[in-house]
């Protein structure tokens, strides 16, 4: 019958990740983050880069719409920012290694690469990392996570909860007004300046209706009481398991894993850094 109820267990019981609660979730990730701040070899950060993708893409439901930004966007940005960022590295560091572009008296040698590519992927990695608990978890479930087990304010949480629905009303409160709009004609041509003509003129509809929204919520959380008592009662759950602990033990141990042997397993196959 929970399971009927509450539609936290409901949604979340078809992969494993989205049986993990929101807390352990983070708290799995969190020494890789901070790991990954601190490192300066190549072969950590591409593991961490490949572990966490392949565990969401295993493990977790991704959107179609969200694939290409979870599985996808981590991988082009390493490549593209390794380009880049390498141009602000110090070229005396990689005075000896070969050189890949030669334009005039400006030269990009392969040592400037790899400081581009170690910093990029480091990015990539942290994104890769915090894309575990952000494509598992929703945010409702944060919030009612962290004032069941953390007891966070249920002050402070419902109010996040309550700008969490914002999102969504917005969202629909746009559409309604576009629509509006091409009923009556005011499309405002075509062009960059007819568009911010058509987005100007979503402004005040959109605020208007934002303060209607938010009058109403206002008006529910009195009715109900919100703030009245120290305490209030929680209609769903995120349960913390003792397989959360295992799953945050687990995730630990992987971490330290790869931070003491991705190194020297990897390294001999991947090329030094040059200042690293």
């Amino acid at each position: 019958m929970s399971l009927l109820l509450d539609p936290w267990a409901q949604h979340h019981r078809s992969r494993p990740l989205h049986r993990v609660n929101p807390l352990a979730l983070m708290a799995a990730v969190l020494p890789a983050l901070v790991a990954l701040v601190l490192v300066r070899d190549l072969a950590t950060p591409l593991v961490f880069l490949l572990l966490a993708t392949g565990l969401v893409a295993v493990c977790a439901h991704v959107a179609r719409p969200h694939r290409v930004l979870v599985f996808v966007l981590p991988t082009a940005f390493v490549l593209l920012a390794s380009l880049t960022l390498g141009l602000w590295s110090a070229p005396a560091e990689a005075a000896t290694t070969p050189v890949l572009v030669r334009l005039g008296p400006w030269q990009y040698h392969l040592g400037t690469w790899l400081v581009g590519l170690a910093t990029s992927l480091r990015l990539g990695a942290l994104f890769a990392v915090a894309l575990v608990p952000g494509v598992s978890a929703t945010g409702p479930d944060v919030v009612r996570a962290a004032v069941q087990h953390l007891r966070v304010p249920y002050r402070v949480g419902y109010t996040a909860f309550a700008a969490f629905r914002f999102v969504p009303r917005f969202g629909h409160e746009l559409a309604t007004i576009r629509a509006a709009h091409r009923v009556r004609g005011m499309a405002g041509g075509r062009g960059p300046l007819a568009g911010v003509r058509r987005w100007a003129g979503y402004v005040v509809p959109l605020l208007a209706g934002a303060l209607r929204h938010a009058e109403r919520v206002a008006l529910a959380m009195d009715a109900r009481a919100f703030g009245a008592h120290p305490t209030r009662t929680e209609r769903h759950t995120v349960p913390l398991r003792p397989s959360d602990a295992g799953f945050v033990a687990a995730a630990w141990a992987v971490t330290a894993a790869v931070l003491l042997w991705a190194p020297d397993l990897l390294g001999g196959l991947m090329p030094a850094v040059p200042g690293a």
